[in-house]
């Protein structure tokens, strides 16, 4: 289960809609969504939560790039919604770079039973995707979550986020 809302800055405060991400399959299509939120190019945040297992912000700031935060990149990684968040760059990866390395694999026919080490049961994605936090950690600064604020959420984080910038109604009416 999953909840996504969009925060959308205006000159009266916060407005929070209520997001269906089914259609939404790259981070340029959750942009796009992001920015029908505000005709004014005003600040959107988009709020993404995953069973309190992991959450994700995406802020936009007009035609800027967006700018990612992701509470735990291993647990977004399952998720296809967290796909959508978890980019190349984001993990310091070239673009391309998802399919494995034919010649790095180790193919002396021990292959069964031999990786009882790697615990992810996921054929060894663990070295792309990092355990913990990844992305712009100072994405929140200027609206009232420092950094270390951002770091130490994790139960009800968007709750917690909602109440920084003065938005806890708003994001409720849409929860």
């Amino acid at each position: 289960m999953y909840f996504a809302a969009l925060l959308a800055r205006t000159e009266d405060g916060w407005e929070a809609s209520d997001t269906e991400l089914d259609d939404v399959e790259t981070l340029s299509d959750l942009a796009d969504l992001a920015r029908e939120a505000s005709p004014d190019e005003d600040t959107v945040l988009v709020l993404i939560e995953q069973e309190d297992a992991w959450f994700g912000v995406v802020r936009l700031d007009g035609e800027d790039d967006p700018r990612i935060y992701v509470s735990d990149a291993a647990a977004a990684a399952r998720s296809s919604y967290g796909e959508i968040l978890l980019t190349d760059e984001l993990l310091g990866r070239e673009p391309g770079d998802d399919d494995p390395d034919l010649d790095a694999l180790d193919l002396d026919g021990t292959e069964d039973g031999e990786d009882e080490d790697d615990d992810t049961g996921d054929g060894g994605s663990a070295e792309a995707v990092p355990h913990g936090p990844v992305g712009d950690t100072g994405i929140l600064d200027d609206l009232g979550v420092s950094e270390k604020e951002l770091l130490s959420l994790s139960e009800d984080a968007l709750t917690e986020i909602a109440g920084a910038l003065g938005a806890s109604e708003v994001l409720e009416t849409v929860r």
